[in-house]
């Protein structure tokens, strides 16, 4: 099944997790296109929305695909597989990392401008983003909340390849996924209108939610 866009998807997610009736949760969405996303989950959970924010850490000569991630608390997290198919050194991934990291801060300031950041100390913590690809944003993501003390730690996502994640899943309690067809081939192919979300609508979508 291909999803309409990203808040489709997030429906559709929201009410699998719903049904699972997490206890006391609170949706920490990817930014950017994990937000509508995580938006609907938190929606349909009646829970606070809240941004956890990774860089990807792409392979220079192929940006799409991640060698690595970092997540706020300076988390770092290499894909060794993928740095020696791709003949990638540590001077290199160091130097993609330090670039990533500052692109982080400023948009950890910009995000949280208007909100404050919900402690997941104690709550089932549910990681939310469009789609799995790699893993190795989900993997900083979840790396980042398993050190905040969360009662439970789960990743929901809407599509995900049919393979094992077996490093995520040593992390988290619950690994939730709508979707994990055969040929998977990439996240956007499951989305009829797979188009950018920016960064003011990221901001928009946090306030809301904390309005509503």
């Amino acid at each position: 099944m291909r999803f309409a866009d990203r808040h489709h998807a997030g429906e559709l997610l929201g009410r699998a997790v719903a049904e699972l009736d997490p206890t006391d949760p609170v949706v920490y969405a990817l930014p950017r296109g994990g937000v509508p996303v995580g938006f609907e989950v938190a929606r349909a959970l009646d829970c606070p929305l809240d941004i956890l924010v990774v860089r990807k850490i792409g392979v220079p000569f192929q940006p799409e695909l991640a060698m690595g991630a970092i997540g706020e608390g300076n988390v770092r997290v290499r894909n060794d597989s993928v740095m020696v198919a791709a003949g990638i050194d540590d001077d290199v991934f160091t130097q993609a990392a330090e670039r990533e990291r500052r692109l982080l801060e400023t948009r950890v300031a910009f995000y949280r401008a208007d909100v404050e950041r919900v402690d997941p100390g104690g709550k089932t913590a549910l990681v939310v983003d469009d789609g799995l690809a790699t893993g190795s944003t989900a993997l900083a993501a979840v790396t980042v909340l398993a050190s905040q003390n969360p009662a439970e730690l789960w990743l929901a996502v809407p599509v995900a390849p049919a393979s094992p994640f077996d490093e995520i899943e040593k992390l988290v309690d619950r690994l939730v996924i709508v979707e994990q067809p055969r040929h998977f081939a990439a996240v956007g192919s499951w989305y009829r209108d797979f188009g950018q979300t920016s960064d003011d609508e990221v901001r928009d979508l946090l306030v809301e939610s904390r309005l509503a």
